[in-house]
C-alpha cells in the first residue's frame, strides 16, 4: 500500500483545524487563529504514528495524548474545568463529523440489490469530504446554538390546584408575557384549558384585562395552591386559561417573563 505523507498531513491539518475552530466558536473562546493553527499542526504530526509498531491500546493512548496537547496549545490552561470542557467538546465534534463522513463514505461505497449490499470499489472523493466538512460543522454549530437558545427557556412545572389536583407540564418562559392581575399584583401564567377540564373547579374565576398586538379582552384565571418550577416553589401565581393550543414543540404552559429572576435566584 502506498501512503502519500504530504496528502495525509494536509488532510489531517485541515480536519484538525476545522475541529478546533468549531470548539472555539461553540464555547466562544477568545483565542487567536494562529493558536488554533499551531494546535492543528501538532495534531497533524500524528501521521508519524504510522511508522511505529503499536498495538491498539498504545495507539489509542498516543492519540489521546496528542489531543490533550492540541487543546493545551490552542486554548491554554486556566483551570481543570475550562481545559476538560474544551477537550470533551473537541471529541464530541470529532465524533459528530467522523460519524457523518463514515456514513457518507459507506453510502458512496456500497451498492444495494434487493436485500444484498456489496462493495463496488468506490469511496467518497477526499476533496469532496474536505469541502463538505465545513458545511457539516457549520450546520452543527448553528443547530447547537438554536437548541441552547430555545431550550434554555424550557422548564418543568408542577401545579397544585385548590382541590389538590396535581398537574405536571412543560412550560416555556416567554419574554412577551408580562401579564399581572392589576388588583392583587399576582403574576399570571397561561395554561391550556383542556388540561384541567372537568378536573379543577373553575366556578369562581378571576377576570383580568389584557392587551396584545392583535387582540384585547378579559382573561379567565383561577388561583393555584402551589406552583413548583424546576422543583422550586413559587407563590402567588394565577393560572390564565387559554382555549388555544400553544404553537411550540411540547409546550403546555406559557410562563411569565417576570418569573426568570425568581427561578434563577
Amino acid at each position: 500500500m502506498i501512503v502519500y505523507l504530504d496528502l495525509v498531513f494536509f488532510l489531517n491539518l485541515a480536519f484538525d483545524f476545522l475541529l478546533l475552530l468549531a470548539v472555539k466558536i461553540i464555547l466562544k473562546r477568545n483565542v487567536k487563529i494562529w493558536r488554533i493553527l499551531i494546535g492543528a499542526l501538532f495534531g497533524s504530526l500524528s501521521i508519524f504514528l504510522l511508522f511505529l509498531k503499536l498495538n491498539s491500546l498504545e495507539l489509542f493512548c498516543f492519540k489521546l495524548l496528542i489531543s490533550l496537547i492540541m487543546v493545551l496549545l490552542s486554548f491554554g490552561f486556566k483551570n481543570i474545568r475550562y481545559y476538560f470542557k474544551n477537550f470533551l467538546t473537541l471529541y464530541i465534534v470529532s465524533a459528530m463529523l467522523g460519524g457523518f463522513l463514515y456514513f457518507l463514505n459507506n453510502s458512496f461505497a456500497y451498492k444495494k440489490e434487493g436485500l444484498i449490499f456489496f462493495h463496488k470499489g468506490l469511496s467518497a472523493n477526499i476533496i469532496f469530504l474536505v469541502l463538505i466538512s465545513p458545511l457539516v460543522i457549520y450546520i452543527y454549530i448553528k443547530e447547537q446554538k438554536l437548541l441552547k437558545s430555545e431550550f434554555s427557556n424550557y422548564y418543568n412545572l408542577k401545579i397544585i390546584f385548590k382541590n389538590n389536583y396535581k398537574l405536571e407540564v412543560t412550560g416555556y418562559l416567554d419574554t412577551g408575557n408580562n401579564l399581572k392581575d392589576p388588583i392583587s399584583n399576582k403574576i399570571i401564567i397561561l395554561l391550556n384549558r383542556k388540561l384541567i377540564d372537568k378536573k379543577v373547579d373553575i366556578r369562581s374565576p378571576i377576570y383580568v384585562p389584557y392587551n396584545s398586538l392583535n387582540n384585547h379582552g378579559l382573561l379567565e384565571c383561577i388561583k393555584s395552591k402551589e406552583v413548583y418550577i424546576n422543583n422550586k416553589l413559587i407563590k402567588n401565581i394565577l393560572i390564565g386559561l387559554s382555549d388555544k393550543d400553544f404553537k411550540l414543540n411540547g409546550i403546555e404552559c406559557i410562563l411569565n417573563n417576570q418569573l426568570r429572576e425568581m427561578i434563577e435566584c
